[in-house]
């Protein structure tokens, strides 16, 4: 079992002043021979990998900080901290550094900190310079211990930064260099490596001139060869004098600028491939250097950038049908270097850089680019114009608008980027992926501008799919035409897949365009002939964009869908892939969930009437039978569409009762007593919510027929009619004293004339607590003026009682019928 008393996260504390994780491991305390003292090591608990090697030095101050960390600092500008898992574990390593600085571990601090900049200041003061030996071959060893001793101090990093300045030491160096090599003295060339390799840790911007001058910068790269490390040296300067040849495509007539060129390869290469991987230690120590680069760049691409004569022979040369395969493609070369130097631009001088290129005739020329044959070329081109969709799309966008108005549809720059997609010999379709992206980037609607004159999504999406889209769709369509891929190999399969991406990104961003093209060449269908490859990528790819489709709720779509019947191919799928519990089976069921849970109702029914008996099995999950369920209960209010309209009524609460008269029935309910009820006083049961459609609906048109015929001799007890035309007797109801009032409980079953089970006796007139028979248990549905309310009427009480006096009237098979 591992010891997570020892387990420990590594943080270093960045330039940013805040604290980088390193990684996590196991700490433990042992004697490291090359550090010659103990030290703290940390294993990577991953892979074993060393995250941390520290020797305790003596003099170092470590705090112990909350119970579990420990911090103190390696260098300038390096703290370090371990951050323990358990306390015990923090205290075992925290005794370990005490014992070897000889303290008590009950401190939280191991030394008295101490000021350094007061303490060096005094020293400063006493020795006002650093006194540097004298250079000489018999001293290296004395000037490399020296320079590996001052850099753990800011302020002696300084004083010998200021002494190598002041005597020109860096070229004394650098002839003794040349001195050891003539030589042969391989002790004296590893103690130059050594002094070199710690004056680049000096991080100045002033010696960095020195070593990086004509004159300085090849010897120093030649210190750099002699790593004591290694058995050999290397042979930086034979590959930088003989394998590197600086091609000058368009002649460079400034010597500043050549000159700049040259040395910023020179100490990019040494930064890159001389100077050893810095340690965690001294990454932040070559900070310097990386600036030196940056600013480098930056001035060369401004001076290019002024120099209108290079910029104009460049696109003259890289357009002209003239100029050979070879050099073209070091123009092309140059002009990608050209733009990833502009990368390191601040972002307003990076807008005018594009804005140069652009006037110069970017755009035109790497469309005359894109159509040539030489595959490295477009390569190249595509890295260019990936820059520029990255820097600004809008550009792009306009540029190709306007040249759709005078070229055919085969050369416009946007088709020619998609033909290269779909052209791309690269097995594993790496140019495709890219171009992809680009063509995403361009017709994604959230970096598409709006101005009060024009619409940028508007104009360009209405070109894109008149002049593009076909381009982009023809692999598909050509691979379609049967039941079945007509190739299915593994790259067609991943260039399929990539489209099909593409038109996914669409569907769910552009709206009516794609709907109308999707509608209109059925591409829905031809996209679902994949779900028969035998790649299980690209089957998922084509019901990934079904499942945006149908995620849209789109009835055009929908109808689509239902009138191709495009749900076969889906349940083919689903069917062939048997019992397998894969993706593809997750999918699929996800599908069909998401329809029953957001009750798309067109494809329920569909679904329910074409592929039940296929689905009707699958009994794993409750998918398909919840879907049977939405289907019949919606046929059941199709084929009922009143009572579903009454019980939506009620569901929804759309009329409110008067609260004056639902406290006034509440406390005549209350005040009735059971003992008031006669026998033939009916209670209200649950079971009456129970009741079919069929039973409730048949004695309701044998009344309504009743009532037509006898209807001349019934005009003064003929009751209110609601604008369903179902009569509203007004019968009254006496309830039990336990009957509860719920405005939801009571269905329309129990409430309408003569449906079975409902009460079967009127109350006696004037019982208290009765209320029309036609209400729920605590709602009457009465009309007033041509209106349906909820709401009982203070001037209805005399209508009811008279209407009760006029029920002997009725003749005996009416009133049989309210009986039974």
């Amino acid at each position: 079992m591992t010891d997570t008393r020892r387990r420990v996260k590594v943080y270093t504390l960045n330039e940013d002043r805040q604290w980088d994780d390193r990684g996590t491991g196991h700490v433990s305390s042992g004697y490291v021979e090359r550090l010659k003292g103990m030290s703290l090591l940390v294993r990577a608990e991953s892979d074993g990998s060393l995250l941390l090697e520290s020797k305790i030095n003596p003099n170092t101050a470590y705090q112990k900080q909350q119970d579990t960390l420990i911090v103190w600092s390696e260098a300038e500008n390096y703290d370090l901290a371990l951050s323990f898992q358990e306390k015990a574990g923090c205290d075992e390593i925290w005794e370990k550094i005490c014992q070897v600085q000889g303290k008590d571990p009950s401190v939280d601090i191991t030394q008295d900190l101490v000021d350094e900049s007061e303490e060096e200041r005094f020293d400063d003061m006493s020795s006002p310079g650093l006194e540097l030996p004298s250079c000489e071959l018999s001293r290296l060893e004395e000037i490399a211990e020296l320079v590996a001793s001052s850099l753990p101090s800011p302020l002696r990093r300084e004083k010998l930064a200021l002494a190598l300045e002041n005597e020109g030491y860096i070229k004394k160096l650098l002839e003794l260099f040349h001195v050891c090599e003539d030589l042969e003295n391989i002790e004296g060339l590893h103690h130059l490596y050594e002094i070199i390799k710690g004056i680049f840790l000096l991080n100045r911007t002033a010696l960095f001139e020195v070593m990086f001058s004509e004159e300085c910068i090849m010897d120093v790269i030649g210190c750099l060869e002699y790593d004591p490390a290694l058995s050999q040296p290397r042979k930086h300067r034979e590959f930088l004098t003989k394998t590197a040849k600086f091609k000058e495509v368009i002649p460079i007539s400034d010597p500043e600028l050549k000159q700049k060129i040259h040395q910023t390869y020179r100490v990019q290469y040494i930064q890159d491939m001389v100077l050893p991987t810095p340690s965690v230690f001294e990454e932040n120590m070559l900070s310097t250097l990386h600036s030196f680069i940056f600013f480098n760049k930056v001035e060369i691409v401004g001076m290019l950038q002024e120099d209108e004569k290079f910029l104009t022979d460049l696109f003259a040369q890289l357009t002209d049908e003239a100029t050979d395969e070879e050099k073209r493609q070091e123009l092309v070369n140059f002009l990608k270097e050209f733009c990833a130097f502009s990368q390191t631009l601040q972002p307003q001088n990076r807008d005018a850089f594009f804005k140069t290129l652009s006037n110069m005739g970017i755009l035109p020329a790497l469309e005359v680019i894109l159509g040539m044959d030489d595959t490295q070329v477009r390569s190249a081109a595509t890295d260019i114009f990936s820059y520029l969709v990255e820097y600004n799309p809008s550009m792009v966008r306009e540029f190709v608008m306007q040249e759709a108005q005078q070229n055919d549809d085969d050369i416009l720059l946007i088709n020619l980027i998609i033909e290269h997609m779909i052209c791309d010999t690269d097995p594993e379709l790496g140019g495709a992926v890219q171009l992809m992206g680009l063509l995403r980037t361009l017709v994604d609607p959230e970096n598409m501008l709006a101005t009060a004159n024009k619409t940028e999504k508007t104009e360009f999406l209405g070109f894109f799919y008149k002049h593009c889209m076909h381009v982009l769709t023809a692999p598909l369509l050509a691979n379609t035409t049967e039941d079945k891929p007509s190739k299915d190999d593994f790259q067609t399969a991943q260039l399929l897949a990539l489209v099909l991406e593409l038109l996914t990104f669409c569907v769910e961003h552009h709206t009516y365009h794609i709907k109308n093209y999707i509608i209109n060449k059925d591409i829905l269908r031809r996209v679902l002939v994949l779900m028969a490859s035998k790649h299980a990528f690209l089957a998922l790819c084509a019901l990934r964009f079904k499942r945006k489709i149908i995620g849209l709720k789109d009835e055009f779509y929908n109808r689509y869908i239902m009138k191709s019947f495009l749900f076969e191919p889906v349940v083919k799928a689903f069917l062939n892939n048997g019992s397998r519990y894969n993706l593809m089976n997750s999918a699929i069921i996800e599908m069909f969930e998401f329809i029953r849970v957001e009750d798309i109702k067109s494809l329920t029914a569909h679904v329910i009437e074409n592929y039940w008996k296929a689905l009707e099995d699958v009994d794993y999950v409750q998918t398909f039978k919840g879907l049977k369920l939405r289907f019949e209960q919606q046929r059941e209010r199709q084929d009922n569409p009143k009572l579903d309209s009454m019980r939506s009524i009620l569901r929804n609460h759309r009329y409110r009762r008067d609260a004056r008269t639902l406290e006034d029935e509440e406390e005549m309910w209350f005040n009735t007593d059971e003992d008031d009820m006669e026998d033939g006083e009916a209670v209200v049961s649950p079971s009456d919510k129970t009741k079919n459609d069929d039973d409730i609906m048949d004695p309701i048109s044998k009344f309504m027929e009743r009532k037509k015929l006898k209807e001349s001799e019934e005009k003064e007890v003929l009751l209110k009619t609601n604008l369903s035309g179902r009569q509203s007797p007004s019968f009254k109801l006496s309830l039990s004293s336990g009957t509860k009032t719920n405005l939801t409980s009571q269905s329309s079953a129990a409430n309408l004339p003569g449906s079975p089970g409902s009460p079967g006796s009127p109350g006696s007139p004037g019982s208290p607590g009765s209320i029309p028979k036609n209400t729920s248990q605590t709602a009457a549905i009465t009309t007033k003026g041509g209106l349906v309310g909820l709401v009982d009427y203070p001037d209805d009480d005399d209508d009811d009682d008279e209407d009760e006096d006029k029920e002997d009237t009725l003749p005996l098979s009416k009133k049989a019928k309210f009986d039974s």
